[in-house]
């Protein structure tokens, strides 16, 4: 397997990653901010984010999955990790790598309000609306890209190319993972 094309080089990358802190900034400046990573594909991307933003950040992760060994969804969203803190009346920004069929997200998101937050945002780097399958929408957006599956930075097929510094495609099927 190797990457076929390089979607969104380096360089566009950190300007995106730049743009997106900029516009949390504007928005949470000098507000204490509790990041939550979104486990395995966010931890560049949100690496990246946090060091840009100008407020009181503390970061946590949760590893949820509703792909099992696929790479189509099961609409099922299973906790691997959970969050350590109790996020009642915090303001809580979501970092996920990638808004492909939405299912994931959109349970995760019901999920954390259930706890009631003062505020719940979404920042994704990559959204793919033409594989949406449930209606969610991020309120920070990076790149939305075509329906190609894509790894790097962060992002992978079968725990390989997580390490690139770019989004490329491969061609990565079930037999793969």
């Amino acid at each position: 397997m190797k990457v076929n094309e390089i979607l969104i080089d380096e360089k566009a990358i950190v300007d995106k990653v730049q743009a997106l802190a900029d516009e949390i900034n504007q928005k949470h400046r000098g507000e204490k901010l509790i990041v939550i990573g979104v486990l395995k594909g966010c931890f560049v991307f949100l690496s990246d984010l946090v060091r840009r933003l100008d407020c009181d950040v503390q970061v946590y992760f949760m590893e949820v999955s509703s792909y099992g060994d696929g790479t189509e969804s099961s609409g099922v969203l299973k906790i691997k990790k959970d969050l350590d803190i109790d996020i009642k009346g915090e303001k809580v920004l979501i970092a996920e790598d990638i808004i492909d069929s939405g299912f994931t997200l959109s349970k995760l998101v019901k999920n954390l309000k259930e706890r009631q937050p003062a505020s719940l945002e979404i920042c994704a780097f990559l959204s793919k609306p033409d594989r949406r399958k449930v209606s969610i929408e991020a309120d920070f957006t990076g790149f939305e890209i075509p329906d190609k599956f894509v790894v790097g930075y962060g992002l992978d097929c079968a725990e390989q190319y997580r390490q690139l510094p770019y989004i490329g495609v491969v061609e990565c099927d079930d037999a793969a993972l």
